[in-house]
């Protein structure tokens, strides 16, 4: 069981501990839609006395893990969760409750519920009972952690990752429509782990065609996210790696009465099809948004990428940059045709960062929400 120096300032502990309820929270990473991810960990005098987070949608909250295995050393000990604890009845009793229950005395919260039911009641009925409450602790990296949490809450739809990896010109495969393998293997295995994190990842069906993917995590069953396809046609091969769904599951999105027969293979294969009347990116994060979706990344060519930007159906974008060059002037670019003239129209993504993975670098950052533009 871990401990912490009680001699640190209170602060310096207060992050220590919160850093702690975050790792425990990513141990549920890509299972806990619609939910959020929580850790909650009970301390007193430096010592561990509870511990626990939420795994998914109809168990426990993280809270009552911590409870549970803190028991009556609970009672005058400190409380720390990565988000503000619920004070509704929902598929679980309040957890406010449970903490006022245990007789803890004090409650650090990284950051408050952006869901209406919550938003500040949670702290304000602890606070009503006696107990101090700090808010407010690694709000970021709170934030962070449940960026698709917040904007599902506040949006309304899924949040949505574009991830591309192109060469250093700007070029997602060569003129023959060769891509692989434009990064390295270690660029692969981020991708790997940026699946596990994902609901669903999503692709148009010229990368059927072309690719022939897997989009697995390379782990078990259960990391996998659901695999989406796009297809207004169905102009589709019979023969593709997404149709087999005994390693995860696979949904095709297509318009009503196109390609029957390939419809009727697609479902005794034991893939999902979804019709609509028009299909377009914001009908299909609609679809996913109704089934409790949290994140959805998007491994798309350059035209349906477009698309879903243009759509508002991408937040945040995963640019992996190889150092290599390859040229061609109708090599396929990352992002198609976005109807700008002027650079003076250019998307500009916020909050960036950079790192090196293997000998690629990985861009992060954010596009601006369209209802935050002025």
């Amino acid at each position: 069981m871990l401990e912490f120096d009680e001699s640190e300032n209170q602060d310096k502990l207060d992050r220590l501990i919160m850093g702690h309820c975050l790792e425990l929270a990513r141990g549920a990473l890509g299972k806990t839609a619609p939910n959020p991810l929580v850790g909650c960990v009970i301390t007193k005098n430096g010592q561990i006395m509870g511990e626990g987070f939420h795994p998914g949608a109809g168990h426990p909250h993280a809270e009552v893990f911590a409870l549970r295995e803190a028991g009556e050393k609970a009672r005058g000990a400190t409380a720390y969760v990565n988000l503000e604890p619920c004070n509704h009845y929902g598929r679980t009793p309040p957890c406010t409750e449970a903490l006022i229950a245990a007789g803890v005395a004090r409650v650090a919260i990284g950051m408050i519920d952006p869901n209406p039911l919550v938003a500040g009641a949670g702290v304000a009925r602890l606070r009503d009972a006696g107990i101090e409450v700090l808010v407010g602790v690694l709000e970021a990296e709170c934030r962070e952690l449940n960026e698709a949490f917040i904007h599902r809450m506040l949006y309304h739809r899924p949040f949505g990752i574009l991830k591309y990896a192109m060469t250093l010109d700007g070029k997602i495969a060569t003129t023959t429509g060769h891509s692989s393998w434009v990064t390295s293997q270690e660029a692969r295995s981020e991708v790997h782990k940026l699946r596990v994190a994902c609901d669903a990842v999503i692709i148009g069906g010229n990368t059927v065609l072309r690719d022939n993917p897997f989009l697995t995590s390379r782990r078990s069953r259960d990391d996998n996210p659901l695999r989406v396809v796009m297809s207004r046609s169905l102009d589709l091969p019979t023969e593709a790696n997404l149709w087999d769904v005994s390693e995860a599951e696979t949904l095709v999105f297509t318009e009503i009465d196109s390609n029957r027969e390939f419809q009727k293979y697609l479902r005794q294969k034991g893939v999902e099809v979804v019709e609509t009347s028009t299909l377009t990116p914001a009908v299909v994060m609609a679809n996913l948004y109704d089934r409790g979706f949290l994140s959805v990344l998007w491994e798309c060519g350059g035209t349906l990428a477009a698309k879903a930007i243009a759509d508002g159906a991408v937040q945040k974008i995963w640019a992996f940059i190889a150092p290599k060059i390859i040229g061609g002037e109708i090599a396929p670019s990352p992002v198609g045709d976005l109807g700008l003239t002027k650079m003076t129209e250019s998307l500009e993504l916020e909050n960036v960062s950079m790192r090196v993975v293997g000998c690629d670098y990985l861009l992060a950052g954010y596009l601006q929400q369209e209802e935050e533009k002025t």
